[in-house]
């Protein structure tokens, strides 16, 4: 180490290194202070050890190591010193909730201080002033100490000067300006060695793309800062609340409050930041509001309220009220004085001017409306209303819903739909810059309320042509465009191989009776990296996707009937199409049904194993309760032809062929009308090529059928033993006209898009799927649950059946179930028999049920297969 106690200017480099390199800077001023130093250089360690205490440690050791910087500087005679320590203590301070001390600590400072010290004085007071929500002032200290820190050629102060009067402008939503300082300080810092701020300014630019409305772009500069935060061992509380909201911008609720209450345990671990806590508890509110877990919301915004009062901190107090108020009406509660408590609150955002003003505001007026107070509620709507034409694309959703539901209150049909469409468009235009399906399926969550408003109105008042075009309206979206393709990234390249690697010799590991931990949380920090890496896609579609063409899609059923469940209000509707037009029927609760489905996925379960036969008259019975809970008066109009059944997403386990009106007919399931029309639409390679045969290991009949398929072909491509790997089956199925894998299929309900089927060197994901140009145009997944799907947002599906129909498969034969391997095996040879024969999936499928033995596992078997899309 070099000696830094030979002057004070070596002594001095100490200061803006604790932002370079924290680690050396905190060496240093220890090595320092055990030189027996002058007071002067002893305020200067302690202050360097204060601040790292103070931004990465212990906020009471901090305020111990200032105080002792403070009175050093004192006895040196230095003002300057005095001051500028002074102010690092203000900070800690106001970290620690010690406000009043805090701001008191300020103004000995600025009035100690002078020239250049004193501007730097303002600036981190300017920094306190946002951190307690008190924007102008913020904005005004900058304004004074800006010109100052210029004439000093001062680049690292004029830079977080820069870098704070950014952010300040985000939080009063003026964007345009943050990225222009936000641009100005990032040229500063590339002339600087300061690798802490220029971490801090990526996470700001974060923040500024997010503001702006691009997500993904948010999602990579954040990762991007914690990389650099993490090569220099600094924690990350800042940039956790920043990913938070933008998690939940994008849908992901239940992972932002994974990561505000993992960052709050290691807050309270290492005695931290009281301030960053109130921040995060905020974060963790919103998140679990969002999540539908309103008793955790409204537990974690108390403590916030309490923390931010306590702290005086006015603005981000009535943004924890906010959410604490939104939590309590999740839970059920309504009263007059909650009126007046939101509207109290939508006041004191808007005097603010906090971006969140208009959803207290449209939270008023629920509450009114819910207590039969119109003329309150018209107030209150209105003024949410003002924001649907300008403000980001939450502030506009907030304003149309406020729109929809001041038109539902005056009885105007027409306002309802038009606000509902219009919102609607709002957040497609948002979904299409997103280029992860994941992440535009959950996105499509901020539209449920406006589609659920146009589907009531439309049942009330409309036919059920127009039922219908609501339904389509906001079902199954991601699958109306394909998901922008992953470039050619070597790291998530290497990511997705190396996570084949080490998934396989864990799943090894577990079957052998031998666990191993290390292998586990590797595969799991790997999933984080490979969804990390996917979701920085931004979008490539210039719209949403084609809306449904009625004409189009009737003209296409020929003889043919369409079968959509539409729910409104927790009952099915089934909207019955053909012929010419659309018809509609009254189910039954959808509760009901998807409870009874539930009990239909247990006794196949038990079917899959020889010996459960008793079980089998139960399961039919099931399955007439299901038929008159889903079909009930429709089906005497079902016709001679083909059936398309279109279920919402909490009924996409029912295994339709044991309905017993559809049981011997042609029959496929779609996730929505357009899906099956464009599949329908969608024409097969112009070369047929040869038949992509795929057997996966561990198989209990080893794939017998891929043998006699083989032979049945004989021109085929077979791909097994060490053949088998991901590489080379990705490569033959790129395009295919038809493929058949015979693979374990593994649905992973926490995390849809790692389902995988198990190849030779370890899984095949639905990550992989989507770096296909073209998957195959027909494909057989003959294994279990490769059709189970998780619902998410919406009324969306993620898994490996909806991640292929995008992109050009037009027909899938996959099971909702487990099966039995030998059963499978007589299906899927009648089921190629009829492909032969020139049939459709649907078809084959239907033929192959009729021919199979009558026993409980075979019937079981073939109940659990389904025929998807059009092919």
């Amino acid at each position: 180490m070099r000696d830094v106690t030979a002057g004070s200017e070596s002594v001095l480099e100490l200061l803006p290194m604790v932002f370079a390199d924290p680690g050396e800077a905190r060496a240093r001023a220890e090595h320092v202070l055990r030189a027996a130093p002058s007071p002067l250089h002893a305020s200067v360690a302690h202050q360097v050890l204060g601040i790292w205490q103070r931004d990465f440690g212990d906020l009471r050791i901090a305020l111990r190591h200032l105080r002792r910087a403070r009175d050093l500087a004192a006895r040196a005679e230095s003002a300057d010193r005095e001051a500028d320590v002074l102010a690092t203590l203000g900070v800690a301070l106001v970290h620690a909730g010690r406000t009043r001390q805090g701001l008191a600590s300020f103004e000995r400072g600025v009035a100690r201080g002078s020239g250049h010290t004193r501007a730097r004085v303002l600036y981190r007071r300017a920094y306190v002033w946002w951190v307690l929500g008190r924007h102008r002032e913020a904005l005004e200290d900058v304004r004074r100490a800006l010109p100052v820190l210029r004439q000093a050629a001062d680049d690292i102060w004029t830079a977080r000067a820069l870098t704070l009067r950014a952010t300040v402008h985000l939080a009063l939503g003026a964007v345009d300006r943050a990225v222009a300082d936000f641009t100005a300080a990032e040229r500063l810092w590339e002339t600087t060695g300061q690798e802490h701020d220029k971490a801090d300014a990526v996470e700001s630019r974060g923040l500024a793309a997010f503001r702006s409305g691009d997500i993904p772009a948010a999602l990579r500069l954040l990762d991007e800062a914690e990389e650099r935060y993490a090569k220099l061992g600094t924690p990350t509380y800042n940039l956790s609340i920043r990913r938070c909201e933008v998690l939940m911008a994008a849908g992901l609720a239940p992972e932002a409050l994974a990561e505000a209450d993992a960052a709050i345990a290691l807050l309270d671990r290492i005695g931290g930041q009281s301030t960053r806590k109130a921040e995060l508890l905020l974060a963790a509110s919103w998140a679990a509001r969002s999540a539908g877990d309103a008793h955790t919301a409204i537990a974690r915004a108390a403590v916030a309220v309490r923390l931010f009062a306590a702290q005086r901190r006015s603005w981000w107090e009535t943004h924890a009220r906010l959410v604490l108020l939104e939590a309590r009406v999740a839970a059920g509660r309504r009263s007059g004085r909650m009126v007046g408590d939101a509207a109290a609150v939508a006041g004191r955002l808007a005097s603010f001017g906090s971006p969140a003003a208009p959803e207290a505001s449209l939270l008023a007026g629920r509450i009114a409306l819910a207590l039969g107070w119109t003329a309150d509620a018209e107030r209150h709507l209105a003024v949410a209303a003002r924001s649907r034409h300008g403000g980001p694309p939450t502030a506009r959703m907030t304003g149309w819903v406020a729109q929809a539901l001041r038109a539902r209150a005056a009885g105007s049909r027409r306002g309802v739909l038009e606000a509902c469409r219009r919102g609607l468009d709002v957040l497609d235009d948002h979904r299409m810059t997103l280029g992860a399906s994941e992440l535009r399926a959950h996105a499509t969550a901020q539209g449920a309320e406006l589609a659920a408003l146009a589907q009531e109105v439309t049942l009330a008042q409309g036919g059920p042509r127009r039922l219908l075009g609501w339904s389509e309206r906001w079902r199954a979206t991601v699958l109306s465009t394909p998901p922008a393709r992953p470039p050619d990234d070597p790291a998530l390249l290497s990511g997705l191989t190396a996570y084949r690697e080490i998934a396989a010799r864990a799943e090894a590991a577990r079957m052998a009776g031998r666990p191993v931990p290390a292998l586990d949380r590797e595969q799991r920090r790997l999933e984080r990296e490979i969804r990390s890496r996917t979701r920085h896609m931004g979008g490539a579609a210039a719209d949403a996707g084609d809306r449904l063409d009625m004409g189009r899609l009737l003209d296409r059923l020929g003889d043919g009937r369409l079968v959509e469940l539409a729910v409104v209000d927790g009952r099915v509707h089934v909207l019955l199409c053909g012929q010419g037009r659309v018809r509609r029927f009254a189910g039954g609760s959808l509760a009901e049904a998807a409870a009874e489905a539930e009990h239909v996925q247990a006794g196949l379960r038990r079917l899959a194993h020889p010996g459960a036969d008793a079980r089998l008259p139960l399961v039919e019975a099931a399955g007439r309760r299901l038929q008159e809970l889903l079909l009930a008066g429709a089906v005497p109009h079902l016709g001679p032809g083909p059936v398309v059944v279109v279920p919402p997403g909490a009924l996409h386990r029912v295994p339709w062929a044991l309905l017993p009106a559809l049981r011997e007919r042609v029959l496929s399931v779609s996730p929505s009308a357009g899906s099956w029309l464009r599949a329908r639409e969608t024409a097969p390679p112009p070369d047929d090529g040869r038949p992509v045969l795929v057997r996966g290991p561990g198989l209990a009949t080893c794939g017998a059928e891929v043998s006699e398929l083989a032979d049945r072909y004989g021109a085929a491509t077979v791909l097994e033993g060490e053949a088998a790997q991901v590489p080379r089956v990705l490569a033959e199925l790129d395009g295919a006209c038809l493929a058949h894998l015979a693979a374990h299929g593994t649905f992973r309900a926490d995390s849809p898009l790692f389902s995988a089927l198990r190849m030779a060197d370890g899984p095949l994901i639905v990550h992989d799927f989507e770096r296909l140009a073209r998957s195959p145009y027909r494909i057989i997944l003959s294994s279990c649950d490769t059709a189970r799907l998780a619902s998410v947002g919406a009324d969306e599906l993620l898994g490996l059946v909806t991640a292929l129909l995008p992109l050009g498969t037009a027909g899938v034969v996959a099971s909702s179930a487990p099966v039995n391997d030998a059963a499978v095996v007589p299906l899927m040879l009648s089921l190629h028999k009829g492909l032969g024969a020139g049939l459709s999936l649907a078809e084959a499928l239907r033929d192959a049920r009729a021919v199979l033995p009558g026993d409980a596992v075979h019937q079981a078997t073939g109940w659990a297969f389904a025929a998807f899309g059009a092919a």
